[in-house]
């Protein structure tokens, strides 16, 4: 049986404490073809910081970003009372805490640093693709290349990681292929969350194949939330980013009413 939106929220506006755990890229922010320019859409802006303000209810952003980088393009100061995972779930922002890195094996670094110079070296010919250097690895980013220059530069990437570490977890997003020396996944980065708020349900939105690891694993009373189309483990669906925020604000004017 098909949810309406109403529905879903129906389910999600009492728990307490709830988590909010939210995509940044293509779910608060359009994907666009310099990712540093990113930010978040006022209307989702506004509806998080109004979710924030509301008693018992925390909000988070979960990435395959790094982050710092994170932290740069949800404009995230020290004071923020946002959560944020980063890098799918290895790093993590907690308020009053602080940074938490993860300790890593020795030499990963050394192989992540060479391992992304090979790739910039076996790329560098290839117009509208570019290395992003990431905490625990690298992305191939072709959404400015053709679909064969897009798949000759994922081809080589594949061909340097099987080669020289090939135990380190692939993804695939929108114009984008990341290798990481770490396997964390955002189901991982949302059960620590949840474990951290002590939160009694969670409200998870994501738009890419990487959110579908966190969508798969949520319990039966929390709620998913796919941004676009195609196909997801979550609930409901809804078209786009506004949509989105649209949904997020009602969320808040919902679960604040009771306790006006």
């Amino acid at each position: 049986m098909t949810m309406t939106t109403d529905e879903a929220l129906d389910r999600i506006v009492a728990p307490t404490p709830l988590l909010v755990a939210l995509d940044f890229d293509g779910t608060l922010s359009p994907l666009i073809d310099e990712p540093m320019d990113a930010r978040m859409l006022p209307a989702a802006r506004e509806a998080v910081e109004a979710l924030v303000a509301v008693p018992d209810t925390f909000v988070a952003l979960v990435s395959g970003r790094s982050l710092s980088d994170l932290r740069l393009i949800a404009e995230h100061g020290d004071d923020s009372p946002l959560l944020l995972a980063g890098s799918h779930g290895a790093e993590y922002w907690i308020p009053g805490e602080g940074r938490i890195d993860p300790v890593d094996e020795p030499g990963a670094v050394e192989l992540r640093d060479r391992l992304r110079t090979e790739a910039e070296q076996a790329t560098s010919d290839l117009d509208g693709v570019w290395i992003e250097p990431k905490t625990f690895g690298f992305g191939v980013h072709t959404r400015r290349a053709d679909a064969e220059t897009a798949h000759l530069a994922n081809r080589r990437a594949d061909r340097i990681v099987a080669a020289e570490a090939p135990h380190w977890r692939r993804r695939s997003g929108h114009g984008i292929i990341e290798f990481a020396f770490r396997h964390e996944g955002k189901d991982a980065a949302v059960a620590a969350l949840r474990d951290c708020t002590g939160a009694a349900a969670v409200l998870f939105a994501g738009d890419d194949v990487t959110d579908e690891d966190a969508l798969k694993r949520l319990l039966p009373q929390d709620l998913g939330v796919h941004v676009g189309g195609g196909p997801t483990a979550a609930a409901i669906s809804v078209r786009d980013i506004p949509a989105m925020a649209e949904l997020l604000a009602s969320l808040a004017h919902r679960r604040s009413a009771p306790r006006e």
